[in-house]
Parts: structure tokens; C-alpha cells; sequence
């Protein structure tokens, strides 16, 4: 299947690319790091896992995209709470 065309993967790719965006100026490069990682592990993830031919290998990558994205949420709590991301912002990612 070609991920591409998946919606999932390309609300996840915007997300990713908003987040780099989003995070450029932050100077708490920890935060910074751990977020723009988790963001890009999701859409890479499932590239990787449509990519595969075994059933349960494409499970597991889009497992690891489901746990990267629970991580982010997280990562992007916190981040709002400590004001490092503008409340106004919590669409990141959402569709126009």
C-alpha cells in the first residue's frame, strides 16, 4: 500500500513539519529535540510499516507510530502547561 496516500500519514508528516516550525526558537534544545523526534517517529513509522509485506511487521511499526503519538501528546501537555507553546496553538496539526 502506498502510505502517501494515507490520511493518517499525511495529517502525521504536517504535524512533524508544524512542529519544526512551531519549535525553531525554543532554546530548551532537550524539549525541543524530544519533540521534534517523537513527531517525525510518527509518520516514519508508518511509512515503514506500510512499507512492509508481513502483517504483523506493519503492526508493530504502526504501533510504534500509536506509542510515538501518545508520546508527543504528552510531550506537547507539557508543553503548553510550562508555556512553551502558545495555548492558541493546540490545532498543530489539525486540517485547514
Amino acid at each position: 500500500m502506498n502510505f502517501e496516500k494515507l490520511d493518517v500519514w499525511k495529517l502525521s508528516a504536517q504535524l512533524s513539519s508544524e512542529l519544526y516550525l512551531e519549535l525553531k526558537d525554543l532554546k530548551d534544545y532537550g524539549s525541543k529535540d524530544q519533540m521534534t523526534r517523537s513527531g517525525l517517529s510518527v509518520p516514519s513509522n508508518i511509512a515503514e510499516g506500510m512499507s512492509r509485506e508481513n502483517v504483523a511487521e506493519r503492526k508493530r511499526f504502526l504501533n510504534i507510530a500509536y506509542g510515538s503519538a501518545a508520546e508527543l501528546k504528552t510531550q506537547l501537555w507539557i508543553g503548553m502547561k510550562i508555556n512553551y507553546i502558545d495555548k492558541v496553538k493546540e490545532n498543530l496539526g489539525s486540517q485547514p
